[in-house]
């Protein structure tokens, strides 16, 4: 059995939340993660500052089909939690391959394990062109966080 080595993080403190952000995947300033797959596709989440938004999820649906070609900023469904719902739009260009089927069975990985096993979608193609490093993202989250505390 081969060991799974743990991705290397940015660790991240601002006021009272804190996360840490694997180098390797890309972000979005809508705070959602990319990551490769070893086939060449992405598998697409939201950071622990986006699940912290929407509150304990509760629910997850898709209003594309599987194999569905799909745009950037394509609203490709829902994610529903206690604080809030809001749609889920594509954050890579390409082919549609399904949601995370572990989250039919376990909805609570995206609460539990945001930059893991909670991803919510994975599509073959190409990453919007605005995504940024773990440090550029840092940068927008710092922002967002001083705008909620400016409230």
């Amino acid at each position: 059995m081969t060991e799974r080595k743990k991705p290397t993080s940015l660790r991240y403190r601002r006021c009272r939340f804190a996360t840490a952000f694997p180098l390797e995947y890309l972000y979005t300033s809508s705070h959602f993660w990319i990551a490769p797959r070893e086939d060449g596709a992405w598998r697409v989440g939201m950071t622990k500052f986006a699940t912290r938004l929407l509150g304990e999820t509760v629910e997850l649906g898709f209003a594309v089909k599987l194999n569905a070609r799909v745009s950037i900023g394509e609203v490709l469904g829902w994610v529903e939690g206690f604080k809030s719902i809001s749609d889920l739009h594509s954050v890579v260009e390409g082919i549609f391959l399904g949601g995370n089927p572990a989250l039919q069975t376990d909805i609570a990985l995206v609460n539990k394990d945001p930059h893991g096993g909670g991803w919510l979608y994975a599509v073959s193609g190409t990453p919007d062109a605005a995504c940024l490093a773990a440090r550029g993202y840092a940068r927008v989250l710092d922002a967002s966080i001083d705008r909620l505390r400016a409230t």
